[in-house]
């Protein structure tokens, strides 16, 4: 169990630190409904993003892609991403260094 609380990140989506560490930060984020999504954005951390359950229309850079349980990828620092749910579920996302805008 996560010492971290669940707190909202956005429309039907929550976020809770599972583990962290200066160098790396793990963080479920669960998507409660269709339709719910992660806004676009960008960061200097480097991102690695697998689909616990659940499946996600993906925006990487000038890409769309479509990704379901067992699903992984990296995203690089600076490109901007953002997902749209379209089935119910958690990603578990883990960053270099760690989000502190996330403590």
């Amino acid at each position: 169990m996560s010492e971290f609380p669940i707190v909202s990140s956005g429309v039907n989506v929550t976020r809770q630190v599972l583990s962290d560490h200066p160098q790396l930060m793990v963080v479920a984020f669960n998507f409660e409904v269709e339709g719910a999504e992660g806004k676009l954005h960008d960061h200097m951390h480097v991102q690695s993003t697998f689909v616990q359950s659940g499946r996600f229309r993906f925006t990487l850079g000038d890409e769309l892609r479509e990704v379901g349980p067992g699903d992984s990828f990296i995203i690089p620092s600076w490109m901007v991403h953002g997902c749209v749910c379209l089935e119910p579920g958690t990603l578990i996302d883990s960053f270099t260094p760690r989000r502190d805008d996330f403590l």
